[in-house]
């Protein structure tokens, strides 16, 4: 009878954990949600007016342009400046290597879209979304900004700039439009898992970016 017990509490035990580790990224998702819905907006001339939109990289082709939800948020960032709503804008991405620049491709992209060249700042090491807002302080110093991405990310762009003492704002893009269902699903799973290491780096860790290097602030 009680080799039974020890077996019972031991299922109940482990499925306890299993639940617990499905619904911890959903649960941790709302709380972060939450913790920023009142700093996120969906329309270019509802957000408030900042110096500086921070745009985050999304990848670019073999071709040097931008792909799709690149090309959104850039776009997107263009938008606020013509508005008024910034007067910078701040390419932060991967050119972790020569024959990758994503933020040579970003900037490029803005201009032909009639953003001046001297109104654009490139960071060449924002290797991930913690390093990007990281920099964006410590390197650029931005101390208040219009974050800009879609819609899927904003909360933990938002989240994660403000932990690390920038005062957020994020405009957001809508999230799949044209994408693929490839596309869709893998920035789903990959965003609820980011979401968790999100926390981990800016309660637990802080650890410091790959590149710090010397101060360059946007002028």
């Amino acid at each position: 009878m009680r080799t039974l017990s020890l077996l019972l509490h031991w299922r109940l035990m482990t499925g306890a954990v299993i639940v617990s580790s499905i619904l911890s990224p959903f649960t941790l998702g709302l709380y972060v949600n939450a913790a920023t819905n009142t700093r996120r907006f969906t329309e270019a001339d509802k957000v408030p007016t900042q110096k500086v939109a921070v745009v985050f990289g999304a990848g670019i082709r073999p071709d040097n342009t931008p792909t799709p939800m690149l090309a959104d948020r850039v776009s997107a960032a263009v938008d606020l400046y013509k508005l008024g709503r910034v007067q910078k804008l701040l390419m932060t991405g991967d050119n972790s290597r020569v024959d990758y620049n994503e933020v040579m491709v970003m900037q490029n992209y803005a201009i032909a879209q009639g953003v001046p060249v001297e109104d654009i700042t490139l960071d060449h090491a924002g290797f991930s979304t913690y390093e990007s807002c990281y920099r964006a302080k410590e390197v650029f110093g931005v101390k208040e900004a219009i974050l800009v991405t879609q819609n899927f990310h904003l909360p933990r762009a938002v989240y994660t700039c403000r932990q690390l003492g920038i005062e957020a704002t994020g405009l957001g893009t809508p999230d799949w439009g044209s994408y693929s269902k490839k596309t869709v699903s893998f920035y789903t799973f990959r965003e609820q898992v980011s979401t968790l290491k999100a926390l981990w780096e800016v309660h637990v860790t802080r650890p410091s970016p790959t590149f710090l290097g010397r101060f360059e602030g946007i002028k």
